[in-house]
């Protein structure tokens, strides 16, 4: 099967969408699929990228980690035309992922969207943020959805947002999963002597991109009153983004600035050696989609602490693996970590096991294994018009695209402005009812 990804990020920009096409790319790949990944420029891509098509993009959009795309050249009709895709699976409801219903309606091919991002929680890189705008950005994306032929969410918590706001296509619940057997052994004492980390102290850690949306500030006063209160206490930080001064002034002002040690970026054995450096995992995200970190963390043997949210409560079970708090409240997260850092005996042996059932429910095989099933559903099940009158219908088919386009930027405009939806729109469905 020949399978098109369009993406507004990808490597070497570090992020959960990025990690999770690359993740499904391979493990297509590996079964003898082709996939063809079409994505922004970014500085510091590979020069060689074998099935990889860049489209121009203005990087670092407002301060932020990601790009903008410009207009999509003529150099990626030819890819595509020549890729014949049999399957375009979008990753975006904004900028590539316009360009991927365009694609799909003049291949006659189905249109699948992952939903990877409460895309209402980054309106804050967008000049003149407002409630308006998040309303906007969510009736968008539920929109975008509306016109794709199968929906993907990562988690059962998106799954069920997504039926809240509206979206009638169908959606199945596909998280990325984690390569389980690559995560399962590393040198944790390598990559604490590199940062100066006693090898017989007791680390927290955190991973991810370093960004207010994140909520790190909270983390981080968390963390500083449990090194506060446990002199031999470690906090190690891997990866990179605008809310490192954050975490470290706040460690600072708790006098505990030198047992902060910050790994950035990593990737490969290093990532997980980094895992294995840790004792506990700690997670304070209140806008994931699905918990690829923390299942990364208890593939590396590692109970996770979090607070209730999307993503977080469909990997951390209070108690077992982890523990999962109701409140934010740094004091009560301190403690709950504390709590994971001194179990022992039956209670340690009970922890781990919990920890390693949960990392075999995400391994990576099975969920790519319920993601094709979904593409050769849509594939079996479409039966596109052929014929003399071949052209005309492809015809039909992008002026579909383009009304459903104007209709949904439409729609979430009047939702921005609080105009009700129940009102009808003049002039009906136009070219929808084609």
């Amino acid at each position: 099967m020949n399978i098109l990804m369009m993406t507004n990020t990808y490597w070497p920009h570090v992020g959960g969408v990025a990690r999770s096409i690359a993740a499904f790319t391979a493990c297509y790949r590996a079964r003898g699929h082709s996939v063809l990944v079409v994505a922004p420029e970014f500085p510091g891509m590979p020069e060689d990228e074998p099935d990889v098509v860049r489209i121009p993009a203005i990087q670092n959009f407002n301060g932020s980690d990601f790009s903008v795309v410009l207009p999509v050249p003529g150099h990626l009709e030819r890819a595509v035309r020549q890729f014949e895709p049999a399957i375009v699976h979008s990753h975006h409801p904004f900028l590539v992922g316009s360009a991927a219903l365009r694609v799909a309606s003049w291949q006659s091919c189905p249109l699948v969207f992952t939903h990877h991002t409460m895309y209402e929680d980054y309106t804050h890189y967008v000049p003149g943020d407002s409630e308006a705008l998040k309303r906007f950005v969510v009736q968008l994306s539920t929109s975008y959805a509306n016109v794709c032929d199968h929906v993907v969410a990562p988690s059962e918590s998106i799954a069920g947002v997504l039926a809240e706001r509206g979206v009638t296509t169908p959606v199945d619940v596909v998280p990325t999963g984690v390569a389980t057997a690559e995560f399962a052994h590393g040198d944790g004492r390598r990559i604490r002597d590199w940062l100066g980390i006693p090898t017989d102290a007791p680390v927290v850690g955190h991973l991810g991109r370093l960004a207010p949306e994140k909520n790190l500030t909270f983390l981080a006063d968390a963390l500083a009153r449990l090194a506060s209160a446990r002199p031999e206490a470690h906090c190690l930080v891997v990866g990179s983004g605008p809310s490192a001064d954050d975490i470290a002034r706040v460690f600072e002002q708790a006098d505990v600035g030198d047992r902060l040690h910050f790994a950035g970026q990593l990737s490969g054995r290093d990532l997980v050696d980094a895992y294995h450096a840790m004792d506990v995992f700690a997670f304070a995200s209140l806008t994931e989609t699905q918990g690829m970190v923390l299942a990364e963390a208890m593939a590396a043997g590692l109970p996770v602490v979090a607070l209730d949210a999307p993503g977080a409560r469909e990997v951390v079970r209070d108690g077992a693996n982890g523990r999962l708090l109701a409140c934010q409240d740094a004091a009560a997260f301190a403690e709950a970590t504390a709590g994971l850092l001194a179990l022992d005996g039956d209670a340690r042996r009970q922890c781990r096991e919990a920890v390693a059932a949960t990392a075999d429910r995400f391994d990576r095989q099975a969920c790519a294994d319920r993601a094709l099933a979904i593409y050769q559903g849509l594939e079996s099940g479409t039966s596109w018009d052929e014929g003399e009158h071949d052209a005309w219908h492809r015809s039909l088919r992008r002026i579909r695209a383009e009304w459903d386009l104007l209709k949904g930027v439409a729609q979430a405009a009047g939702a921005a402005a609080g105009l009700s939806e129940d009102e009808p729109e003049e002039g009906g469905d136009g070219p929808s009812a084609l």
